[in-house]
């Protein structure tokens, strides 16, 4: 190595916010911090910062929020930092002008073994699709989305009533290991890479939007309790409430799958004072929590207390 490391950091939510703590709390030297603009947040619409910049702001780093990565201003000021590496975590696409600047190159650390699981919610679509192994890769970035050399990668078992909330952090956790051994091979010069197989079919995790986060009540239950818990605690699955001729959105989180032969009519509710089972293809979900238009989410034995389920009631 020339010279010591100066590392740049890019990142947004909280999964970001455990990398860039493991780099400091090791010795790192983060000269900035790029991170997204303030955006309008609840009922008074007053800009909030992102996680990654209210961390950075309590440990005094220099923090970037640009608009537009390739704006001459913002490139010119992130190459006066003078950094020889830059880490992307969680953050967006970079320009060739970006990844490009520093010296021993740019990775990021993304959560799912590549090629599998490229793109904006490795975590949430691994669960979905009912996976039973995911892991963290880091790369380095060229110029499609997650298809660079491959650096390391770190396997780790998916529990068959895990969450997209519990594998979260622990992934965040693993994940913080895997870049400080994979910052202390650059250091060393003793990367060996791996490059992507181009032709590979792959299984993609694309954003998540209203409509594939609505449930499909016609689904197996297998894939309906996967979706449900890959959705807990966000953004959350959802589904219109038919009740007493009304049509109401609610949101589900926790729940249990109970296989079972029956009669009933998809979508059927069959609620009783504790419990709220819905009728699917293959047996029962049981809803452990539910969140009402305008209330806080809360267990089904709270919600019974004071809301009835008619007769009639149904999800679709």
């Amino acid at each position: 190595m020339k010279r010591p490391l100066r590392i740049v950091f890019m990142g947004t939510p909280m999964f970001a916010v455990g990398i860039l703590s493991a780099l400091i709390d090791a010795g790192h030297n983060i000269v900035g911090v790029v991170t997204a603009p303030d955006k309008p947040a609840g009922r008074g619409q007053k800009p909030k910062p992102s996680d990654v910049k209210t961390y950075a702001e309590s440990k005094g780093l220099k923090i970037f929020q640009p608009t537009n990565l390739k704006d001459p201003a913002f490139l010119a000021a992130l190459k006066s930092l003078d950094a020889n590496l830059q880490i992307v975590v969680a953050f967006r696409m970079l320009p060739e002008a970006v990844w490009k600047m520093p010296e021993y190159g740019t990775f990021n650390l993304h959560a799912s073994l590549l090629p599998e699981y490229r793109g904006a919610a490795p975590i949430h679509w691994a669960i979905i699709n009912g996976e039973t192994k995911t892991g963290v890769t880091t790369f380095f970035i060229d110029e499609k989305i997650d298809t660079g050399a491959i650096i390391l990668q770190k396997e780790t078992a998916i529990d068959t009533d895990e969450t997209t909330g519990s594998l979260h952090d622990r992934l965040m956790q693993i994940g913080s290991q895997l870049v400080i051994d994979t910052v202390k091979l650059i250091a060393q010069g003793n990367v060996r890479t791996i490059v992507q197989p181009k032709e590979s079919i792959v299984k993609m995790a694309p954003k998540l939007h209203k409509d594939n986060t609505k449930i499909d009540w016609q689904q197996t239950i297998d894939y309906i309790y996967n979706q449900i818990r890959g959705l807990d605690p966000f953004p959350s699955a959802w589904s219109h409430l038919i009740n007493e001729g009304k049509t109401i959105t609610v949101k589900i989180f926790g729940a249990e799958k109970l296989p079972c032969k029956h009669s009933d009519t998809t979508g059927s509710i069959l609620a009783t004072k504790s419990e709220i089972k819905v009728a699917v293809n293959g047996g029962y979900i049981l809803v452990k929590e539910m969140q009402l238009p305008g209330k806080r989410k809360m267990d089904s034995r709270s919600l019974l207390n004071g809301y009835h389920f008619f007769s009639d009631a149904k999800m679709c």
